[in-house]
């Protein structure tokens, strides 16, 4: 669903749809029988777990909107209420997808290799008496089973946890529940002993076989496995002089969110769903009743078993550092020697581990300045930084505690930092830090160098291993004061808003870009060949829409890599005919930003943290960095060349604002399988 120009052309898509449609193009994977069984079902898991998230955030802030502000209009023109319609009627089409897709191709394709998922009804005479044992002795001791009448009121039910609601006679004609919470330190699925070792059952069918074992005071009628999502797009109160403790009580509220969805097994007693629809204060349409397994992201954990490799996608091994790091005897030399630039998971994330620490280690570096938005639970970078304190370096770093569903962590990180020693900034009053930066500052001679790295993404070693990030090292002098400029602003020393090389929000990106799109116009207008390539997540700023059609109506030539939504639609005649997007959607997570200018024929390259999105235009700290050095500039080319001739895991969208998957032909074009394009060998 799109906004309308006077000439009846849909010019804007909406935000919502579009992020759904992205969700679909994964489901698309998981469908795609080229693909090993297991990735299926990992494809399959993370669109459950993108739901999630899309009802905890998207969905509960909606309905917020329509409460709030319910005559305002999104960018597509739509009212919320309007709006929530629309995506009520797609999600519960998609929910059915899902679950066709898991019955339909997962379970044969699990079958076909002797994995199976298998009712209590269809195990043997020693299954039967394998779950009954389990059931006693590990998963019996840990429940709590709530019978539901006058003196027992209706239990708080968690998000996103798997529970069983009871129907239960109590010899007195009385209707009576009882609810059962599945708690989530048991594996959601039990490896049953036999001949076949890749058999299992799940714990809530387990649980169900036995519930009358549970429940013993009653006659069990009917039991139904349900689940809740609850709103958790709650915003931290910046109105406070402790940052962390309103940050710890947000978490708490979020908790404890109203219910935005109920799931709950097709079969079973239909009063049991009155009782909780009634308890939970929701509505018909946001009930979703499933045929299958709830919560289906439990594959991605599945995926992760020791399979044989025969199940998944061979492994994309990353380069531990390429020669131009590694014939110099230090990250240092390598960088004095020039420019670096890493494309991950291609080239391993040890590059920056290494960089780090070499810095903790160093005895002529003097101080680390780096900004933390989402970390591992496990991360090296973290242990570097505490050990360079150690080492008596000067460590800060930015640890962004409204990093939305890591704050905990992020806490955890923060406490740890501090207690090291480490000097520990949480963040800006509404502004984010989300800006990706490590300054080194190394004595050598009489005088003091500065080393920097600016990165796409997350300093996070889990996620490089499949997110595609790019990250550039450099001693370049005007990056580096423009670096140190920035930390100072971070740390309320300076206020300085000129920058030589960087581009920064919340103050210059979207003038950047508006000045830099406002270019190629002039210079088509000026008979000059005029062209603008952006690789980002997501573009839903209308102001940045709007300049793109008109460049496009100027005569620049526009490509756009566009990951998840974009609110830009193509190929719209007097529009957008002058403008393709592609959304690259495969075995990698697409989470680099990268911008081309055609710029007269001197052609600039700029990557950052930034999207085309007004939070991080104008509500976040951002960093966008030119890559110059002329090598570096044609491996980035290279790079968008091959993206924009892929022809596996790209779609195309269409004048409507849809996307299609682009047809091979006879050469396969796998930008995601060529890894050795993107390494600095």
């Amino acid at each position: 669903m799109s906004k309308k120009d006077k000439k009846g052309k849909f010019i804007y898509g909406n935000k919502n749809i579009c992020w759904l449609g992205f969700d679909s193009r994964i489901l698309e994977e998981a469908n795609d029988l080229n693909h090993p069984v297991m990735e299926r079902a990992k494809f399959l898991g993370i669109t459950a777990s993108n739901l999630d998230e899309f009802f905890m955030v998207k969905i509960a802030n909606l309905i917020h909107k329509m409460d709030k502000f319910p005559e305002k209009r999104d960018i597509s023109g739509l009212k919320a209420k309007k709006e929530f319609k629309i995506l009520v009627k797609k999600i519960h089409k998609f929910v059915k997808k899902q679950y066709a897709c898991y019955h339909g191709g997962i379970t044969p394709g699990f079958n076909k290799h002797g994995i199976k998922f298998l009712s209590v009804d269809e195990l043997d005479e020693s299954q039967r008496l394998f779950i009954k044992n389990y059931f006693k002795e590990t998963i019996l001791p840990v429940l709590t089973p709530i019978a539901i009448d006058v003196g027992r009121p209706f239990p708080f039910i968690t998000g996103r946890v798997l529970n069983i609601a009871v129907e239960l006679d109590d010899n007195k004609n009385n209707d009576l529940f009882g609810i059962l919470q599945i708690p989530s330190v048991l594996k959601r699925y039990v490896r049953l002993p036999g001949e076949n070792l890749s058999h299992f059952v799940l714990i809530e069918d387990i649980i169900c076989s036995e519930i009358h074992n549970v429940f013993e005071l009653y006659n069990v009628k009917s039991a139904r496995v349900f689940r809740v999502t609850r709103n958790s797009d709650l915003d931290v109160s910046e109105e406070t002089n402790n940052l962390m403790l309103e940050v710890k009580k947000t978490i708490k509220k979020r908790k404890r969110g109203s219910v935005v969805r109920l799931e709950i097994s097709d079969h079973g007693d239909k009063k049991i769903k009155n009782f909780l629809s009634k308890n939970l204060k929701i509505k018909k349409k946001d009930v979703y009743q499933i045929n299958g397994p709830l919560d289906l992201s439990f594959l991605s954990k599945f995926f992760a078993e020791d399979w044989s490799s025969s199940l998944k996608f061979a492994p994309c091994k990353p380069v531990f550092l390429s020669k131009k790091f590694t014939k110099f005897k230090d990250v240092f030399e390598s960088i004095r020697d020039g420019d670096r630039l890493v494309y991950h998971p291609y080239d391993s994330f040890n590059a920056i581990t290494n960089f780090v620490h070499q810095a903790a280690i160093d005895p002529n570096v003097i101080s680390i300045k780096q900004t933390l938005y989402r970390v591992s639970s496990n991360s090296p970078i973290i242990d570097a930084l505490i050990e360079a304190v150690e080492n008596g370096k000067q460590v800060t770093t930015f640890v962004e505690l409204k990093a939305r569903f890591d704050e905990e962590n992020n806490i955890l990180w923060a406490k740890k930092l501090e207690n090291s020693g480490c000097h520990v900034i949480h963040g800006l009053p509404k502004c984010k830090i989300h800006c990706k930066m490590i300054l080194v500052v190394r004595k050598e001679g009489n005088k003091f160098r500065r080393y920097v790295h600016l990165g796409t993404g997350n300093y996070n070693d889990i996620t490089s291993r499949f997110y595609t990030d790019m990250g550039l090292f450099t001693c370049n002098k005007k990056i580096c004061e423009d670096v140190s400029s920035i930390f100072n602003f971070l740390t309320g020393y300076s206020n300085n808003l000129s920058y030589k090389k960087l581009v920064v929000s919340p103050t210059g990106t979207r003038k950047f870009f508006i000045n830099m799109i406002d270019n190629e116009i002039k210079n088509v207008k000026s008979g000059i060949k005029g062209k603008i390539i952006m690789k980002v997540n997501s573009i839903t700023d209308k102001e940045i829409i709007n300049k793109l059609y008109e460049a496009s109506n100027a005569g620049v030539k526009i490509k756009l890599i566009v990951r998840t939504t974009s609110c830009l639609i193509s190929g719209i005649k007097d529009m957008s005919e002058n403008i393709e997007v592609i959304s690259i959607v495969g075995r990698l997570l697409e989470h680099s930003r990268i911008f081309y200018f055609e710029n007269g024929g001197e052609g600039k390259i700029y990557a950052g943290s930034a999207d085309m999105m007004g939070r991080n235009l104008d509500k976040r700290v951002e960093v966008i960095f030119p890559i110059e050095d002329k090598n570096l500039k044609t491996r980035v080319m290279k790079m968008l060349k091959l993206m924009l001739e892929d022809n596996v895991n790209v779609r195309v969208q269409d004048s409507k604002g849809k996307f299609h998957i682009r047809e091979s032909g006879n050469k396969i074009v796998d930008s995601q399988m060529d890894p050795f394009t993107f390494l600095d060998k």
